[in-house]
């Protein structure tokens, strides 16, 4: 899989609730009704602002707080392809995967906002390359079974594409 994107960055510690609030999931977990909300209660604007193909890049802990999939799908919805981090909440990390958003861990520390950021993500390995400043970082490779799902779209195509659901013998 490879993307590119520009990077749009955010700091550690995003929870869910600084995903997509509280109050607006209240109303619908719609994610594409959501998608403008994005972001609102910390940096207000900031949905309208994403372009299609946006690199989402974040810090440590990104997607703690409470396990709603609709954090993971809002920011699909927004545009995003993609979130870089040096690391995730478990819940998310896997929420994430499951639809079908890429979550790479990395250290993200020399991306800065609008940096042009070009992703390769294989079986064995994983590269970050920043195009604006010149340098590659290397990022969590994803097992093969993760990748799959990935590019089916998310779980559903991948057992779809399976025919459903074996149990490992």
């Amino acid at each position: 899989m490879t993307l590119e994107g520009r990077a749009r960055v955010v700091g550690d510690d995003v929870n869910t609730d600084y995903i997509i609030s509280s109050a607006r999931k209240r109303a619908t977990i719609d994610a594409a009704t959501l998608a403008p909300y994005l972001f609102e209660s910390i940096a207000p604007g900031f949905a309208a602002t994403v372009q299609a193909g946006d690199l989402l890049v974040a810090g440590r802990n990104f997607g703690c707080g409470s396990a709603m999939e609709v954090a993971a799908t809002v920011i699909q919805a927004a545009g995003f392809r993609a979130v870089l981090a040096v690391s995730f909440a478990r819940s998310f990390y896997r929420n994430a995967i499951n639809n079908g958003l890429a979550v790479i861990e990395c250290d993200t520390a020399s991306i800065q906002e609008g940096d042009r950021v070009a992703l390769r993500v294989g079986a064995s390995e994983t590269w970050i390359e920043n195009l604006t400043r010149g340098e590659r970082l290397r990022g969590s490779a994803l097992p093969p079974i993760m990748l799959s799902i990935l590019e089916h779209g998310g779980l559903v195509g991948f057992l779809a594409s399976r025919g459903g659901w074996e149990p490992p013998p």
